[in-house]
Parts: C-alpha cells; sequence; structure tokens
C-alpha cells in the first residue's frame, strides 16, 4: 500500500526533503535541521486530529476528545507511523557526510527521532501543498490508532485522577531517575498519592513511565479499596467475641432464673431433669456458638 503520506513527500523540492531527514547533529546551525518542520508539523498534526476526531464522533464530550487526541499525537504512536512509512530507512539515503555510521544505525530506530521525523514530514508537507491536501494524508496514515483509541485506548494518568478526586486526594509523579544516552533515555517515575509512594514505571520518555506508574498506583488503590469492603462485609456477619459472650451469658441467666423456683415447674413432679441440666436446652445459647462457621462460605 502506498500512502498518500508518501505519495506527498515524493512531490517535495529536494532542499525541503532533505531538511526533513537533517538530524540537529548533522548541521552546523539549528535552524538548517529538522526541528523547524517538526516545530510546524506537530501543530499541523494535532489540527488534522482534532478536525477528525470533532466530525467523527459527534456525541462525544471534550474530554473524551482530549483523551482520545493526547494518545494518537503521542510521541509514542508518532514513531510507530514513522516505522510504517519507512521513515529511519529515509533518514538513512539522506544522511549527509555528517553522519557518523554508528550513531545512525541508533538513530534510525530512536523513538523520539521516529516521532520527529513524523511531524518534519508532515509540516513539510502543510508548508508546500496546504492543509487540505494534507488532512487526509494524516488521517489515513493515523487511522489505525483513531480507531485503537476509540475503543481500546485506557488513560491511566486521567482514570487515576478522577478515582482519586472522588476523594478529593492527588498525585504527584517524581522522576526517580534515568539511564542510556541523550537519545535513548530510560526514565524511572514513581507515582505519590499524599505522600505514599502507590506506584513505579519505566519507559522511553517521561510520559509513558508516567503512564505505568499511574496505572500500577490506581491497581494498588482498587485493590486496598477491595481488601476494606471485605473485610467489612465479613465484620458484619459475623457476631464480635463480646455480643457471643453476652449471649451465652443471657441464656444461662434465664436457665437459672427458670430452674429456681420449684413450686412452679410441673414437670418435676413427674421426675424431670434436675434443674442443672436446663442450660443445654436453652434456645439462642447454642447458635450463638456456632455462628462463626458461616463466614468460611462468604469468604470464598
Amino acid at each position: 500500500m502506498t500512502y498518500r503520506l508518501l505519495a506527498l513527500a515524493d512531490q517535495l523540492d529536494a532542499a525541503t526533503l532533505r531538511q526533513v531527514f537533517t538530524h540537529t547533529s548533522w548541521s552546523p546551525e539549528r535552524v538548517d535541521s529538522y526541528e523547524r518542520l517538526e516545530f510546524l508539523g506537530d501543530s499541523v498534526l494535532s489540527l488534522c486530529i482534532t478536525t477528525e476526531l470533532y466530525r467523527r464522533f459527534p456525541d462525544f464530550a471534550e474530554g473524551h476528545l482530549a483523551r482520545l487526541r493526547a494518545y494518537i499525537v503521542s510521541r509514542v504512536t508518532c514513531a510507530r507511523v514513522a516505522a510504517r512509512l519507512g521513515l529511519g530507512k529515509m533518514l538513512q539515503e539522506h544522511a549527509g557526510p555528517r553522519a557518523d555510521a554508528g550513531d545512525l544505525a541508533q538513530l534510525q530506530v530512536n523513538q523520539n527521532v521516529l516521532a520527529d521525523l513524523t511531524e518534519a514530514l508532515i509540516g513539510a508537507i502543510y508548508v508546500t501543498f496546504g492543509f487540505e491536501a494534507v488532512r487526509p494524508a494524516v488521517v489515513e496514515v493515523f487511522e489505525e490508532h483513531i480507531v485503537y483509541a476509540e475503543s481500546s485506548y485506557i488513560d491511566h494518568k486521567t482514570e487515576l485522577q478522577e478515582y482519586l478526586a472522588r476523594t478529593a486526594q492527588g498525585v504527584v509523579y517524581r522522576v526517580m531517575g534515568f539511564s542510556g544516552p541523550p537519545h535513548n533515555r530510560e526514565f524511572e517515575i514513581e507515582a505519590v498519592v499524599d505522600g505514599v509512594t502507590l506506584g513505579h514505571g519505566f519507559g522511553t520518555s517521561k510520559k509513558r513511565a508516567e503512564q505505568e506508574a499511574a496505572a500500577e498506583a490506581l491497581h494498588e488503590l482498587q485493590e486496598r479499596s477491595r481488601r476494606t469492603t471485605r473485610r467489612a462485609r465479613l465484620r458484619g456477619r459475623r457476631p464480635r467475641p463480646a455480643d457471643a459472650a453476652e449471649v451465652g451469658e443471657a441464656g444461662g441467666a434465664g436457665a437459672a432464673s427458670g430452674a429456681a423456683p420449684a413450686s412452679d415447674a410441673p414437670a418435676a413432679a413427674s421426675g424431670a431433669a434436675p434443674a442443672s441440666d436446663a442450660p443445654a436446652a436453652a434456645p439462642g445459647a447454642a447458635p450463638a456458638v456456632d455462628a462463626p462457621s458461616a463466614a468460611p462460605s462468604e469468604e470464598g
């Protein structure tokens, strides 16, 4: 399949195409690299996707649309689009003499660089052909991500924030460290709720690590809530030790008081059981002892 974005890229003039694939480390002047086109393309991409979401989902509220857009235009998604279009290979084809072979191999698979290339190409096509030409081309190449976002994507940070809002709590994300060279960083982020660390996340970008940390924190909070609810339900069904003792004492006292007046017990004249045996027949005493045995079935 030939994507319209690549077909339009083939129509760009040589100078513009060269700038799209010029990394900042290869250019003596940053303005000659792809940075300016990437800056423009970032906004063009956002407008293309925002317009498409607005038209496609007329019943979605603003907040829902914003969450979908955040995923679709993310660095991760842009990098995946670049990989599908083969922009990493095109970067190699357009590399100038300043490009070091070792660095080039790493840049071709670097997520941030690939995302930059996607946005730079969109910016270049917009400048050359205009919005009406670039918009359908962008929608086409991002289509599967639009579908995925609408049907499956979960923004864990937003989910966590909404969960905490019910109890007037908040979350803070802290960078615990990072590793790797500048073009291939891995970040470690922790999610802290009211001073307590509830989640850790790792990722090639801070946003990705924050999503993982938020997912872990949300899972922990939900597990705590389930455990609390389960304990409360079990406590409600089991008699407390003090209550059981009170029931036993009440039963014993009732039996003793019933056995005391010998003249009031008609059965005594015909050889009925001694008064000392009365507690064994007292109603309510036995169930009070047996009641806890029902608890295991509740836990199961």
